[in-house]
């Protein structure tokens, strides 16, 4: 059953090969879902949407710049209509403790996670209130619900747990509206971002910590994101998906 049929989807940071966002959007589109590949990169984007094939595209987009998530968003409205799903999975984490925390760490790690995800998520709700529907799916951390993680250090817990903060409140105003705004919170999960940067000991201590006894895939969290995104959650708004293999159940 394709479950997004004839929807227009929004995803952030997503060209990455092994990435969520990538995963994320493959199974949309496996499921019927016309995609929008963001990116810093342009070639990314666009090389990542025509490996979908189809009319999905590719652009280039700092989710940083207010202006440019506005251009994206209108630019996508004016091609496709309306926008249906927004996942604000852009994001970057920085490895470090505490006191080596410099302004310029907390800015970056604070700009890219929390502050595109508001800039995109208020780029794209005025077309989706004027529809009364619309689903957005915001990507936080397991780092978020337990004060940090292996990779990211203080501020990408800070950052992460924002967009749980973000989430609920927006969640709330909106719901009204017809629009629903949900998180999901991953653990351990084999993407480029965690390749390579484990020993062997490291990572057995990892996986030991993990019920399921496996380090996620990407297509783990494509799968909630595509079950938020679609009207099989038409019931859910403001809450948060863990999807971590039982290594934080709380």
């Amino acid at each position: 059953m394709a479950l997004l049929d004839g929807k227009f989807a929004i995803l952030t940071g997503a060209a990455s090969a092994r990435g969520l966002g990538r995963a994320t959007a493959a199974m949309f589109a496996e499921h019927g879902a016309t995609v929008a590949i963001l990116d810093l990169d342009a070639a990314s984007a666009e090389a990542a949407a025509a490996e979908l094939g189809g009319d999905h595209v590719g652009l280039a987009c700092d989710v940083t710049d207010k202006a440019a998530c506005e251009r994206v968003a209108a630019d996508l409205a004016g091609r496709w209509g309306r926008i249906d799903i927004l996942v604000n999975n852009a994001g970057i984490t920085e490895p470090l403790r505490i006191m080596d925390v410099e302004p310029a760490n907390y800015d970056a790690v604070l700009d890219v996670n929390l502050r595109g995800t508001l800039y995109m998520t208020q780029a794209v709700l005025p077309g989706m209130r004027a529809a009364g529907t619309g689903s957005i799916v915001n990507i936080s951390s397991v780092s978020a619900q337990r004060g940090g993680g292996i990779f990211g250090g203080p501020h990408y817990a800070a950052a992460k747990a924002g967009i749980l903060g973000l989430t609920k409140a927006v969640a709330r105003e909106v719901a009204p509206d017809g629009v629903r705004v949900n998180a999901i919170c991953p653990g351990f999960i084999a993407t480029d971002i965690t390749a390579g940067k484990l020993s062997d000991a490291q990572k057995a201590q990892v996986l030991a910590a993990i019920p399921v006894g496996r380090a996620g895939e990407a297509r783990d969290v494509a799968g909630c994101a595509l079950f938020l995104a679609s009207d099989l959650s038409a019931y859910c708004t403001g809450t948060e998906l863990d999807v971590n293999g039982g290594s934080h159940i709380h």
